[in-house]
C-alpha cells in the first residue's frame, strides 16, 4: 500500500509564462533599445506550436557581454524550497561563422528575496551580490542544422532548486554573457506531499522541506473508528514531495471492520461481532448468540444458554447437560459402587463432569440428611471425570440416597439446580471401623495401663476389644492378646525398661475391625520407680536447659492428634526416642546440645566440636555473597586421603574484634553439634591462619530463608507484618510459636477453624486472637497472647518464653487455673456486618436479619431448622436448599462461618 502511495507527490505553480495572454513585462538590462545586447520579449511557438510569449538574445560578435532579464514578484505562499523549471534553445557556437572565442552556450540563473514588491530598473542592482546564483545552465542539446523552412531549434528543459527561502517573495533573474539563446517558458513551483488515507489514517497535505534531503515529519489522524497501535503513526514528506518511512499505524477498533481499501472502518451489520482491533474482518455470530446492535463486540448468548470467561469468543454459547443415564450400584457391606452412563445431552460442552451428593435416610428424623465427612470419595465427590465412585465407610444397616449430577463449565451460570440421576441402597452389617485414639494411662516396671476411644463407626454393637502386644525387638509373629469388654485395660507380666508395640481392633457381630496404628510405650526402669515422678503437666515437658525435650513433646502431640483425624501411622526411627523422651529421661549415648556461650573460654568449644583444617587444604574459587561478619565464598576442600569436593566458605574480616571472632567461631561451635541429612553440615575450621575461616558443605540451591520467600505463605501460622511485607524476623516466628501452642493445647485443631485466609487476616486486623482451647491454663493462653502482639516489638523474645515455661514447670501451680470469661480475650465478630446468631432464637429470625429471609421456607423444608445443623452446612448444601444466586450464595456462607466461629469461642470460653 505504502508502495504505491510514495511515487504520488504534488506540485504548486507560483507562475508559468506559458499560460501569459500579453506581454510578460519582465525588466531587461541593459535597457531595450539602449542597446543591441539586451533580452527582447518576442512570440514564438513551444515544441507543440502553441503561441507563446520568450525572451531571446544574440550577440556573440561583441565580447564583454552581461545581459539581465528579472521576472515580475512572485510570492512563496509559504513554501521553503523553490524549483525552477526552463526550456530554452541554445545555437551551437561552431555553426556561426566567424564567432569569436567569448560565444557562450550557458547561461545563469539567480533569485533575490524580497518580503515585498519594491524592486525598479536599477534595483536591486545588476550583480551578483545582492542577487543569489542558484547554478549555471547548460543546454544539453545546441541547434546549428537550417532547412528551407528556417532554423531547426532543439528545446532543453531544466530544473533547479533553492532555498531555504523565507521572506514573503522572490526575484528570478536570467544573465547572459555572450550566447546565442531563446528563454521559451519558465515555471516556478514549490512541492508537496499530497493528502492521502494510508495505514488507517489520515494524512493532510504538507510542503517539502527546505532543503533537498530535508524529511518533514506529518502525524497522522485515525479515520474514524480506529484508533493507534502501538505508537503514534506518522509519515515523513521528503524533499521531493514524496512520502517516505511510515512509523505506527491505525487499526479498525473493536466491533468495526475495514473496507474500500483500508480507508474506511464500518461497524459490523447485525448478527456479525468483532472483539478486537486489528485488520481481521467481522465475524457471524456463533449458533445460540445474537448481537443487539451494529458495531458489536461480542454476540450475547440466548436465553438458557451461557459462555464461561475462558471460552472464546466465536465459540457456539452452550447450556446445561442432561442428567446422567442408567445410574447402577453395587453394595458392598457398608461400601457402595456407583457407575452410570453420559447424559445424553451435554450442552454442546466437552467439560462435563459429575457430583455425587451422599444422603443418610435412616436417622429417624422423617427426612434424609447429608451424609457427615467421615464418607469417604474414591477417587473424589465432586468433579469426577470418570463415570464411577467408590464410596465407603458408610454406616450399617442404613438406607442411603445417591443423586449423581451431570455439571459442565456454565453450570454455575443457570439459576436452576444441576440435572441429577439418583439411586437409593441399604447397606450392610460390617465390621466396626478402625480405633483411632489411643493413650497411655499410667505404668510401672512391669505394666502398661492403656485407653482407647470408641471406633469413630461401630456398625453395631461393640462386643469387646482385642489387643495384641508385643516387645519392639522381637517379631510381630511373638505377638501376645487380651480380651476386654471395656475400653481400658492392664497388661501385666512386662519387662522393666522395655519398649512394647500395641495395637487394638473392636468386634461386633460382623467380626473384627482392622487393627489400629502401631503405638510405642515403655515400662519404667528400676531406677525410675524408685525415684521421685514430677507431676505430669498436660502438655509442656522439659526446660531452659533442655528446650528440644519440649519440642519432641509437641511433636507426640500433634501425632496424637494426627492420629485423631484419622491419620495413619507408620513405623518411625524416632518413635523410640520419642518414647525416651516423654519418660523424662534421656537413652544413654544421645546427645544434648551444648550452649557454646557456656564455655568460660569459646576457644574451647570450638576444638570441642570442630575440627582445625590447614589452609593448604583449601582453595578459594570466588566470592559469592557477603554475610555478618565478612565475605561468603565457594571453593574447595582436598583432606589427605579424601576426595575434593566442593565447599562453602565464610570468613572472618580484618580488623575484627575479639568479640567478632567469638561470636564468628560459635556458629561453628552450633553447627559442629549436629550430624543430620537435613542440617547443614561443618567441615570444620581454620584459626591458626589468616582469614579465620568456617568451612561448610555447599549448598546449591542458596538459603532456605530465600527459598521461603517466591514461595506461599502459611497464613493462619504468620504473623501479620510477615504477610503484608514478608517481614520475616524472630518476632515473627514467635508469633507462629504462639499458633503452634495453640495448636497443641487444642488437641491439633485448626487455627481459625473454617475460617478463609482472607478471613482470617481481616480478624487479625481487627485485633480477633484465637480463644483459649478447652482446659487451657491461663497462663499458657497469656503467653500465647503475648506471641501475638500487633507490635512485633511487644512480643516476647524466645529466651523469654523459655523461661516462663521453666517457671511455670517449677511451680505446676500456675498451670491451674483455667481462663474465665473476663480474660480481655479480643472476641469481635469476624464480619462485623453480620449479626451474633446468639441473639436469635430461631433459623428464621437469623435468616430476616441477614436479609435472606425469602429462602426460610427452603430451610425449613430441607430439615435445617436449628443452629447446630445450620453451622455444618457447606456449598452444596446451600445449593441444595435453593439458593442459586451466587451473592446469596456468598452472603449465607459467610454468614455460617462466622456463626461457626462464634460457636467455637462460646463453646470454648465456658468450659
Amino acid at each position: 500500500m505504502f508502495d504505491r502511495l510514495f511515487l504520488c507527490w504534488s506540485t504548486e505553480t507560483l507562475m508559468d509564462s506559458t499560460t501569459a495572454t500579453a506581454e510578460l513585462g519582465w525588466t531587461v538590462y541593459p535597457v531595450s533599445g539602449t542597446s543591441d545586447n539586451s533580452w527582447e520579449e518576442v512570440s514564438g511557438y513551444d515544441e507543440n506550436m502553441n503561441t507563446i510569449r520568450t525572451y531571446q538574445v544574440c550577440n556573440v560578435f561583441d565580447s564583454n557581454q552581461n545581459n539581465w532579464v528579472r521576472t515580475k514578484y512572485i510570492r512563496r505562499r509559504g513554501a521553503q524550497r523553490i524549483h525552477v523549471e526552463m526550456k530554452f534553445s541554445v545555437r551551437d557556437c561552431s555553426s556561426i561563422p566567424n564567432v569569436p572565442g567569448s560565444c557562450k552556450e550557458t547561461f545563469n540563473l539567480y533569485y533575490y528575496e524580497s518580503d515585498s514588491d519594491t524592486a525598479n530598473r536599477n534595483s536591486p542592482p545588476w550583480m551578483e551580490n545582492p542577487w543569489i546564483k542558484v547554478d549555471t545552465i547548460a543546454a544539453d542539446e545546441s541547434f546549428s542544422q537550417v532547412d528551407l523552412g528556417g532554423r531547426v531549434m532543439k528545446i532543453n528543459t531544466e530544473v533547479r532548486s533553492f532555498g531555504p527561502v523565507s521572506k514573503n517573495g522572490f526575484y528570478l533573474a536570467f544573465q547572459d554573457y555572450g550566447g546565442c539563446m531563446s528563454l521559451i517558458a519558465v515555471r516556478v513551483f514549490y512541492r508537496k506531499c499530497p493528502r492521502i488515507i494510508t495505514n488507517g489514517a489520515l494524512f493532510q497535505e504538507t510542503l517539502s522541506g527546505a532543503e533537498s534531503t530535508s524529511l518533514v515529519a506529518a502525524r497522522g489522524v485515525c479515520i474514524p473508528n480506529a484508533e493507534e497501535v502501538d505508537v503514534p503513526i506518522k509519515l515523513y514528506c521528503n524533499g521531493d514531495g514524496e512520502w517516505m518511512v511510515p512509523i505506527g499505524r491505525c487499526m479498525c477498533k473493536a466491533g468495526n471492520e475495514a473496507v474500500e481499501n483500508g480507508t474506511v472502518c464500518r461497524a459490523c451489520p447485525s448478527g456479525f461481532f468483532k472483539s478486537t482491533q486489528g485488520d481481521q474482518l467481522c465475524l457471524q455470530c456463533p449458533i445460540n448468540s445474537r448481537t443487539t446492535s451494529e458495531g458489536a463486540i461480542n454476540c450475547v448468548c440466548r436465553n438458557g444458554y451461557y459462555r464461561t470467561d475462558s471460552d472464546p469468543l466465536q465459540m457456539p454459547c452452550t447450556t446445561v447437560p442432561s442428567a446422567p443415564q442408567a445410574v447402577i450400584s453395587s453394595v458392598n457391606e457398608t461400601s457402595v459402587m456407583l457407575e452410570w452412563m453420559s447424559p445424553r445431552d451435554s450442552g454442546g460442552r466437552e467439560d462435563v463432569v459429575y457430583n455425587i451428593i451422599c444422603k443418610s435416610c435412616g436417622g429417624g428424623r422423617g427426612g434424609c440428611t447429608r451424609c457427615g465427612d467421615n464418607v469417604q470419595f474414591v477417587p473424589r465427590q465432586l468433579g469426577l471425570t470418570e463415570s464411577r465412585v467408590y464410596i465407603s465407610d458408610l454406616l450399617a444397616h442404613t438406607q442411603y440416597t445417591f443423586e449423581v449430577q451431570a455439571v459442565n463449565g456454565v453450570s454455575d451460570q443457570s439459576p436452576y439446580s444441576p440435572q441429577y440421576a439418583s439411586v437409593n441402597i441399604t447397606t450392610n452389617q460390617a465390621a466396626p471401623s478402625t480405633v483411632s485414639i489411643m493413650h497411655q494411662v499410667s505404668r510401672s516396671v512391669d505394666s502398661i495401663t492403656l485407653s482407647w476411644s470408641q471406633p469413630d463407626q461401630p456398625n453395631g454393637v461393640i462386643l469387646d476389644y482385642e489387643l495384641q502386644y508385643y516387645e519392639k525387638d522381637l517379631s510381630e509373629h511373638n505377638a501376645s492378646t487380651i480380651r476386654s469388654q471395656t475400653n481400658t485395660v492392664v497388661i501385666r507380666g512386662l519387662k522393666p525398661g522395655s519398649i512394647y508395640v500395641f495395637q487394638v481392633r473392636a468386634r461386633t457381630v460382623a467380626g473384627f475391625g482392622r487393627y489400629s496404628g502401631k503405638l510405642y510405650f515403655q515400662t519404667m526402669t528400676e531406677e525410675e520407680y524408685n525415684t521421685s515422678i514430677q507431676e505430669k503437666l498436660p502438655l509442656i515437658i522439659g526446660s531452659a536447659a533442655a528446650g528440644l525435650v519440649f519440642l519432641i513433646a509437641l511433636v507426640v502431640i500433634i501425632i496424637v492428634c494426627n492420629r485423631r483425624r484419622g491419620f495413619d501411622r507408620h513405623d518411625s526411627e524416632y518413635t523410640d526416642k520419642l518414647q525416651h523422651y516423654t519418660s523424662g529421661h534421656m537413652t544413654p549415648g544421645m546427645k544434648i546440645y551444648i550452649d557454646p556461650f557456656t564455655y568460660e573460654d569459646p576457644n574451647e568449644a570450638v576444638r570441642e566440636f570442630a575440627k582445625e583444617i590447614d589452609i593448604s587444604c583449601v582453595k578459594i574459587e570466588q566470592v559469592i555473597g557477603a554475610g555478618e561478619f565478612g565475605e561468603v565464598c565457594s571453593g574447595n576442600l582436598k583432606l589427605p586421603g579424601k576426595r575434593e569436593m566442593f565447599v562453602a566458605i565464610k570468613t572472618l574480616k580484618s580488623g575484627y574484634t575479639e568479640k567478632q571472632r567469638r561470636d564468628f567461631l560459635s556458629e561453628a561451635s552450633i553447627m559442629g553439634q549436629f550430624d543430620h541429612p537435613n542440617v547443614i553440615h561443618l567441615e570444620g575450621v581454620v584459626t591458626k591462619s589468616s582469614p579465620v575461616m568456617i568451612i561448610t558443605e555447599f549448598m546449591e540451591n542458596g538459603s532456605l530463608d530465600t527459598f521461603l520467600r517466591g514461595g506461599k505463605i502459611p497464613i493462619r501460622w504468620t504473623a501479620p507484618e510477615a504477610i503484608q511485607y514478608r517481614k520475616f524476623t524472630s518476632a515473627s516466628d514467635v508469633w507462629s510459636y504462639g499458633i503452634v501452642m495453640w495448636e497443641v493445647m487444642s488437641y491439633g485443631e485448626r487455627p481459625y477453624w473454617d475460617m478463609t485466609n482472607q478471613d482470617v487476616i481481616n480478624a487479625i486486623e481487627q485485633d480477633y486472637r484465637l480463644p483459649p482451647p478447652m482446659d487451657c491454663p491461663s497462663a499458657l493462653h497469656q503467653l500465647m497472647l503475648d506471641c501475638w502482639q500487633k507490635d512485633r516489638n511487644n512480643r516476647p523474645k524466645f529466651s523469654q518464653i523459655v523461661n516462663n515455661l521453666d517457671k511455670m514447670i517449677r511451680n505446676p501451680n500456675t498451670l491451674k487455673a483455667m481462663t474465665p470469661l473476663s480474660s480481655g480475650v479480643h472476641l469481635p465478630l469476624l464480619d462485623r456486618s453480620i449479626p451474633d446468631f446468639s441473639t436469635f432464637s430461631s433459623v428464621d429470625e437469623w435468616l430476616d436479619a441477614i436479609k435472606m429471609g425469602q429462602y426460610k421456607d427452603n430451610f425449613a423444608n430441607s430439615d435445617f431448622s436449628t443452629f447446630d445443623v445450620v453451622s455444618q452446612m457447606t456449598m452444596e448444601d446451600i445449593l441444595r436448599v435453593g439458593v442459586t444466586l451466587a451473592g446469596h450464595q456468598k452472603k449465607i456462607l459467610n454468614s455460617i462461618q462466622t456463626m461457626r466461629a462464634q460457636m467455637n469461642q462460646i463453646q470454648s470460653v465456658e468450659v
